[in-house]
C-alpha cells in the first residue's frame, strides 16, 4: 500500500520533524496516535475531535511543556494503565529507567517495557521518558538503534531538553 492509501486509516495526519503523527478518532474519543515515517503526507482532520487533537499535537511540537487534554479511549490492561499513570507523571526534561518505574509499581522492568510498547497514545502518555539503565532502551516495541522509532525517541527527548541520548 502507498502512503496515500494508508492515510485513509487516520482521521488526521500531522507533519512532525521526524516524520508524521497519525491520529485515529472515534465518536467522542481519540483511539490512537501513531508515529509515521516521512512517506506519509499531512491530512486535514475529518472531524472536530481530530482537529482538536491535531492542534494539540502541533502545539506540543512547538512547545515541549504543553499538556494534552484529550478524551482517550479506555484501552489497556489494569497493569498497563498503572504503568501509563506513572509515566504520565514524569515531568518534561526528566527520564526514569524501566527499573525505576518497575520498582515504583513493585513489578519487573520487562513488564514495564511491554506496557510502554503497548501505549496507544504516545506524546500524551510520554513513554519516551522511560529509558534503559545503560542507554536509550527500546521504543514502541522497537529496539533497533538505527531505526525510525528510536530516532523519534531521540528527537522527543532532545525536544524536551534531555541531553545524552543523541
Amino acid at each position: 500500500m502507498q502512503a496515500s492509501q494508508n492515510s485513509d486509516l487516520f482521521s488526521a495526519i500531522v507533519e512532525a520533524p521526524f516524520g508524521a503523527i497519525g491520529i485515529r478518532a472515534e465518536p467522542g474519543v481519540i483511539r490512537e496516535l501513531v508515529y509515521l515515517p516521512r512517506t506519509f503526507s499531512e491530512k486535514a482532520p475529518d472531524d472536530a475531535l481530530s482537529e482538536r487533537a491535531a492542534q494539540q499535537v502541533q502545539r506540543y511540537l512547538r512547545e515541549p511543556d504543553f499538556r494534552f487534554e484529550l478524551p482517550l479511549a479506555a484501552v489497556g490492561t489494569a497493569f498497563q494503565r498503572r504503568v501509563w499513570e506513572v509515566i504520565s507523571a514524569i515531568p518534561r526534561g526528566d527520564v526514569l529507567t524501566y527499573g525505576q518505574v518497575a520498582k515504583a509499581l513493585r513489578s519487573a522492568p520487562r513488564a514495564v517495557g511491554q506496557a510502554c510498547g503497548a501505549n496507544w497514545f504516545p506524546l500524551v502518555i510520554p513513554c519516551h521518558r522511560v529509558t534503559a539503565s545503560g542507554g536509550l532502551g527500546g521504543f514502541s516495541n522497537h529496539d533497533d538503534e538505527t531505526g525510525f522509532h528510536l530516532g523519534v525517541k531521540r528527537w522527543l527527548l532532545a525536544h524536551e531538553g534531555v541531553a545524552g541520548y543523541r
